[in-house]
């Protein structure tokens, strides 16, 4: 089969498409043909030996895809059949023609939803999802900042904060990505290179503040997130794109305000938490991106890069430049 590999560490250039080995099912496991996987910026470090994937996963880039059921392992217990429309969230391998999943990580994809739409739910959906729900204990009428807002996750977070009928803020870098996410339903935006986030969310909160943060920034935002976070408020880091250097009396802040820092990686939770959370979503979330229902979500697509351009793909999430998910097309 195909897949995108890279032979060492280093930029976009250094990806190719490469023939390898296709996999066979193990004892509970199922086999995808992939039609799309999205690309998510776990790839990016990975493709430069910064985040290599956990003990026993592919070493093939893609940590989502859509696509078919193609092959059935050893002891499943026919909860899918050959032919099956699903999508997963995979420890890796998801861009390639063909990864095994186990059966309990297959979602079956929402009606009237195409391949390449579906590719985009799974690991910005789930991330969203365990970060509002299992990490942060959303309430309803509470107020959360999302950093990233126009990103695949901050673009996922503010529809299932509308969903849980609390008040999706969110910080981006260009009116455009603002405007985005105002159309899926933030309740305000501001622009972190012109103007201070944390001025603006005190304001726009009266100057209460905000209940919950979602931060995949980390060190240059930790005073801003500080000053608009209300007492008793949770600040959720899940990324360090500013680096995770802190300068400063970050914990006398942090005291003051009886405020508590979580931490998540969906990557590497062990196969029970990850199940838990995607069954809830399953039976919870999931039905909201079927036609007809209230509220209906959305996953937006930026792109849509055939395998063989990969390389082209990083470097527009290299450079910032997409809204919502890019998503890899496998060969037909």
């Amino acid at each position: 089969m195909l897949a995108a590999y890279f032979d060492c560490p280093g930029g976009p250039e250094n990806l190719y498409v490469k023939e390898v080995m296709k996999p066979h099912p193990g004892e509970g496991e199922v086999l995808m043909k992939v039609s799309a996987s999205a690309l998510n910026r776990a790839d990016l470090l990975q493709r430069r030996g910064k985040y290599p994937p956990p003990k026993g996963a592919s070493d093939i880039l893609g940590l989502e895809a859509a696509g078919s059921v193609a092959g059935l392992g050893p002891g499943c217990k026919g909860q899918w059949k050959i032919g099956d429309a699903v999508m997963a969230l995979l420890s890796g391998g998801g861009q390639a023609e063909y990864v095994t999943v186990p059966e309990g990580y297959l979602m079956p994809i929402p009606n009237d939803m195409t391949f390449i739409q579906a590719a985009a739910i799974p690991e910005a959906w789930l991330t969203a999802f365990q970060l509002l729900h299992f990490v942060g204990k959303i309430q309803k009428g509470e107020r959360v900042l999302i950093h990233a807002g126009a990103s695949g996750v901050g673009l996922a977070a503010i529809q299932l904060v509308r969903l849980a009928k609390a008040i999706p803020i969110v910080t981006a870098g260009t009116q455009e990505k603002l405007k985005a996410t105002a159309n899926v339903g933030a309740a305000a935006g501001f622009n972190y290179k012109n103007e201070d986030f944390s001025e603006k969310v005190l304001a726009f909160t009266q100057g209460s503040g905000v209940d919950i943060i979602l931060d995949c920034v980390g060190g240059s935002y930790w005073e801003k997130n500080l000053n608009c976070l209300s007492t008793d408020g949770r600040w959720i880091i899940y990324g360090l794109l500013s680096g995770g250097e802190v300068h400063g009396d970050l914990l006398a802040r942090l005291l003051y305000k009886r405020a508590s820092i979580h931490t998540s990686l969906l990557r590497s939770r062990d196969k029970e938490a990850r199940n838990g959370y995607q069954q809830y979503f399953t039976e919870n979330v999931l039905p909201h991106f079927s036609g007809g229902t209230f509220p209906h979500l959305q996953p937006l697509v930026d792109s849509v890069y055939p395998l063989h351009k990969i390389a082209e793909a990083h470097r527009i999430m290299e450079g910032n430049k997409n809204v919502g998910k890019i998503v890899i097309e496998m060969p037909a």
